[in-house]
């Protein structure tokens, strides 16, 4: 099996916010952009690890809240990559329409108040759509996985499974404190906002029986299997 190397793209200081890069044999494919302006922060992790832009080979967008999607199209037109999302989300990656914000608690309640969640950032138009409940082949852009519908956090949220039984989920879940990161980052919790935590335990479930043992996201992390599951039975009781 060809390994895939993840590298964590910190954002925001102490994984408060983090952008993943698969470095597979064949290939790059870089998972979520960041806020605006966050090209300058993944070019100088690039090229810590002697890469260019260039050898990015596909970006993957997990869902369209601005701290994930905010400098993808600048990364396009850097690498030249195709981005892929879910259509869902298409009319918020065209800034067509405002996303819904459901807090999870203080912390949301108090950020969404910021008005930081809902900052602009470049439209564009994803090149590779997912369609509900489509599972989309990463081996053509040299990384052993798929990437797959994941609703919950957002209606069109994505996933990534690799072959080595890692998966990067995004904001299904996330660890640490306020925004996550920070401290206690073995500690899963509720990112601040979320649509519908019913959805999300089912689909880290899922996650879960297809065998996936260490989870990657962007706020915190990673988190192995054991504590998915607590906070999945966290989840359930919520949904009650």
């Amino acid at each position: 099996m060809n390994v895939v190397e993840i590298i964590r793209i910190p954002i925001l200081p102490m994984e408060m916010l983090n952008a993943h890069l698969l470095k597979g044999p064949e290939g790059c494919i870089l998972i979520d952009a960041g806020v605006p302006g966050s090209e300058e922060k993944i070019i100088q992790i690039l090229e810590s690890r002697g890469l260019r832009l260039q050898d990015i080979k596909l970006i993957i967008i997990s869902h369209a809240h601005m701290d994930h999607a905010g400098a993808a199209a600048k990364l396009r037109d850097l690498s030249n990559a195709p981005i892929l999302a879910h259509e869902d989300e298409v009319k918020y990656f065209q800034q067509e329409a405002a996303m819904t914000f459901c807090p999870t608690g203080w912390f949301g309640r108090v950020f969404q108040k910021t008005s930081l969640n809902t900052r602009p950032y470049t439209a564009f138009t994803p090149d590779i759509l997912l369609s509900k409940d489509q599972v989309f082949d990463l081996s053509d852009y040299g990384v052993g996985g798929i990437a797959r519908h994941t609703p919950g956090h957002t209606e069109g949220s994505i996933s990534v499974e690799l072959d080595s039984k890692e998966a990067l989920v995004g904001d299904l879940i996330a660890s640490g404190i306020l925004l996550g990161g920070i401290m206690m980052k073995n500690r899963p919790k509720r990112p601040p906002f979320e649509e519908n935590p019913h959805l999300v335990s089912i689909e880290l479930q899922k996650l879960l029986q297809s065998g996936n043992q260490k989870f990657y996201m962007g706020h915190g992390g990673p988190l192995q299997a054991p504590q998915i599951q607590r906070h999945i039975y966290k989840l359930r009781n919520l949904s009650k």
